[in-house]
């Protein structure tokens, strides 16, 4: 098993960032590589929740990942899990393996730490992190462009 973690700085506050990652409108925002558009995007954001998220890329194809969140921590952590119900990286269906983002206050905003563990080999690994760093650059874009006074307060 193998895992990837990825570090961005947000001009954010944690809160702010919390309701991205925890609320349908927020993931729909950013969760996906690139600019594919999101289908799909449910979540009960509480220990024991479900989530489900759908991604169409340029191809066409349709991946949808799900799971349970395992802990929700506002404003400062979730852990859940993550299978591929549709597409995906290959090696990995029918696999699960773990989600956890840390959110820390920095000056400028939030530091976010996200970990992807229980991945199978170094190949997925190598690909969930093309995925995920595509997403956070999305999820650092669209908290970018939120008006400073709800940003920061």
């Amino acid at each position: 098993m193998t895992s990837l973690t990825l570090v961005r700085r947000i001009a954010a506050r944690p809160s702010v960032v919390f309701d991205a990652l925890t609320t349908a409108d927020g993931i729909a925002s950013w969760w996906g590589p690139e600019d594919l558009p999101v289908t799909v995007a449910e979540i009960d954001a509480r220990a024991g929740g479900a989530y489900r998220v759908r991604f169409r890329t340029s191809d066409g194809l349709e991946h949808e990942a799900c799971g349970e969140c395992l802990e929700v921590t506002k404003p400062v952590r979730v852990v859940m899990s993550w299978r591929w119900a549709l597409g995906g990286a290959p090696e990995e269906f029918g696999r699960v393996s773990r989600i956890e983002i840390d959110l820390r206050p920095i000056e400028s905003g939030t530091e976010l730490t996200f970990t992807h563990a229980d991945l199978r080999d170094a190949a997925s690994r190598d690909s969930h992190e093309w995925g995920w760093t595509g997403s956070l650059a999305k999820l650092v874009r669209h908290l970018t462009e939120v008006p400073v006074e709800h940003a920061r307060g």
